[in-house]
């Protein structure tokens, strides 16, 4: 576990948390802001919809934030209470610590936050590090976990040598290189105004963790038995869709998979596709 600054100056970390605040400030629903006290500092949460609706926690990826989901939680909200939470040691408004990836850090910082929300069983949501550490939870308490949704995740099968390889070139080119990143991490989705500006902030400010996830075992995925919903885009150039695909399929006993043929590593904006696999029969959803 470890708290140095993870960004690169101090000028650099106001610029990104003033971009944020201006997109909370605009939240498309109505919403809470709380601070939850954990074992390893405050953790920054969204909460909308109504507080006595069933409850789904999304974790953004790494790099990121939970303006991610600025545009799914109008959907998701309207059935859910939806808590967007800031993992800690990322461009959010959580503590800077950073865990581990070995042990259970992920699993205890997520524990105490649903038991300071006072959530008792959930449905999780995660893209790239934050669907590993929605499994990470998954596996550690089982018992409270209803449903789990995976975009892009790591964790199953090893990233490829050469996006890491050319990330590493591109850093050295300036806004050239971050521009270019950008397009190849999110392909064809496009970007508001914004999150352009955001990717290009984190970008230049922001200090990236190091390495990725380690794999879960086969003896692990085997162990999520709650129906799990995988989600990836195809032209994903940091994780190979097709074969986390085929792994999933392998392994774990109730499993739902879509691959995005146009969508990248950033596959953003998924609720239409996410809740018909949320939603029971208590709810009527237009689109299921």
């Amino acid at each position: 576990m470890t708290t140095k600054s993870i960004y690169k100056s101090t000028a650099g970390q106001a610029e990104i948390l003033a971009l944020y605040n201006q997109v909370l400030s605009r939240w498309p629903v109505p919403c809470e802001h709380i601070n939850v006290s954990t074992r390893y500092g405050d953790t920054f949460v969204l909460a909308s919809g109504v507080l006595s609706a069933p409850s789904l926690v999304l974790l953004h990826g790494t790099g990121s934030n939970s303006a991610t989901w600025a545009q799914d939680v109008i959907e998701y909200s309207q059935f859910y209470r939806v808590y967007a939470v800031d993992i800690p040691g990322e461009p959010g408004k959580s503590d800077p610590t950073r865990f581990s990836w070995d042990g259970p850090a992920f699993a205890d910082w997520l524990d105490d936050v649903l038991n300071g929300l006072h959530v008792a069983s959930v449905s999780l949501g995660g893209m790239s590090l934050g669907a590993w550490a929605v499994m990470k939870y998954a596996l550690y308490k089982p018992e409270r976990v209803e449903r789990v949704v995976l975009i892009c995740p790591s964790g199953i099968y090893p990233p490829r040598l050469s996006f890491v390889l050319k990330m590493v070139g591109f850093s050295l080119l300036g806004e050239w290189g971050l521009n270019r990143m950008k397009r190849l991490i999110f392909q064809n989705t496009p970007l508001s105004d914004e999150a352009d500006l955001f990717f290009t902030l984190v970008g230049k400010h922001f200090k990236f963790r190091v390495g990725s996830p380690p794999l879960f075992t086969d003896e692990e995925l085997q162990s999520l038995t709650m129906p799990v919903l995988f989600l990836a885009g195809e032209k994903d150039v940091l994780l190979n869709s097709q074969k986390s695909a085929e792994r999933l399929q392998k392994l774990v006993p109730d499993l739902t998979t879509n691959l995005l043929k146009e969508e990248g590593h950033a596959a953003i904006n998924l609720a239409a596709r996410v809740m018909p696999f949320l939603i029971d029969e208590v709810y009527a959803y237009p689109g299921s």
